[in-house]
Formats: C-alpha cells, structure tokens, sequence
C-alpha cells in the first residue's frame, strides 16, 4: 500500500543501541502515550493487546481499541520488519477504525552514536476517506501524527534517563 504522508522525530537516547531496542521493541512500552489519558487523545486512551508473541516477533499481531468522542476506536497491526538491535516496522491490517488516520506504516530506528544512540521514529500514514474522519483528518491528522512520533522518541529518551535532544526533526508531506 502506498501512504501518501509521512512524518518522523529523532532524539538523542543515553543508552547502547541493543539496551534502547530491547526497550522499544515491547509495544506496551513503545504506545504508552496511547493508554494515557490527553489533550491529543481528547481524555481518552487506548488499551492493548498482544498475540502470545509479544509483539517481538515477525508476523506477531497487536490490538489496539478504544472509544473517543463517543465513536468506538479498533486496529490491528502486524509486524512486518525486526531487525535487532536497529530497528522495527509494523502496519495496520484490515479497515482501521480510527478518526484522523487510516492505514499506516509505522517504526523506528535505532542509530548508534558512540555510548549513547539516536532513535528515529517515523509514521507513513493515509487519511480516512469517510466522514467525520475524512474532514477531521484534513485538519488534525498531520499534528496527531508528529504528537505521536515525538512521544515515542522523547519518551525513550526519558526512559534511560537524558532530556530529549532532537538530533534531526524532519516532517514531509
């Protein structure tokens, strides 16, 4: 499938590429920001669920479900690419109900940089082409998606303890 949007953040981690894999590669930990309750997320969030996999391994299946603004929240995503200790890509399978997204492509890679390394989140997204999503899409989709991809790198970068640096910040359309 082609994604026609795409938007990606990198920060600085103060930890060895096999330490910070090993941490991104759970997907409890890697969608927190997602079970959090936010002003992105409207007061809502989303629970979980993973195959006997884990979410660690190709082909492996995460659930992801919630409600917002009254409209019942449902994907699924499969693990397409695992590479350790560098990086990871999975994407929705079947008809996502979601509300500024559609499909997507998401991962993140992870560079080394001497002791410490620089993880690199992206998302390669398409817009929901029914309503209401397919107008709140237009309005809110690429702001969610960057929210999204900040999260993810910045909260590695917390994790092993350092303040995020944004060691490339790159957002395409």
């Amino acid at each position: 499938m082609i994604f026609p949007l795409h938007a990606e953040h990198s920060a600085r981690v103060d930890a060895p590429a096999d330490r910070v894999f090993a941490y991104l590669d759970d997907p409890e930990a890697l969608s927190s920001h997602m079970g959090e309750s936010s002003m992105m997320m409207m007061g809502s969030r989303m629970a979980m669920q993973v195959d006997a996999r884990g979410g660690r391994e190709m082909g492996s299946k995460i659930r992801m479900y919630g409600r917002m603004m009254g409209i019942d929240l449902d994907l699924e995503e499969v693990i397409t690419e695992r590479h350790p200790p560098r990086g990871k890509v999975w994407e929705t399978i079947g008809t996502p109900r979601l509300l500024v997204i559609a499909q997507y492509r998401m991962g993140f890679e992870v560079i080394p940089a001497g002791a410490a390394c620089v993880v690199r989140v992206f998302i390669d997204y398409s817009l929901p082409s029914a309503p209401p999503g397919s107008w709140l899409g237009r309005c809110f989709a690429g702001i969610y998606a960057r929210w999204c991809v900040r999260r993810m790198a910045d909260d590695a970068a917390r994790h092993f303890h350092l303040p995020p640096h944004r060691a490339a910040n790159h957002i395409m359309h």
